[in-house]
């Protein structure tokens, strides 16, 4: 579950000093209602998918049949 800045706060800063927590809840968020966004909404979706695609995507948050959640020290 999300805790943090809601978008009013949000909304005054720049996206690139969002955490990459908050880029991936208002992107998850936003895909949800894609089809019931207004011109308004696309271009903050927009705008949060490319500062996602400046950092170099957000990696994998969960754990997977090759990758686990910890890094493993050699």
């Amino acid at each position: 579950m999300y805790v943090g800045r809601d978008m009013t706060e949000l909304a005054m800063i720049p996206k690139t000093e969002w955490t990459d927590d908050e880029l991936a809840y208002f992107h998850h968020s936003f895909q949800q209602i894609a089809p019931y966004l207004n011109v308004e909404g696309q271009t903050i979706h927009r705008e949060i998918i490319e500062e996602i695609e400046a950092r170099g995507g957000l990696g994998h948050r969960e754990a997977t049949y090759t990758h686990g959640t910890m890094p493993v020290p050699d």
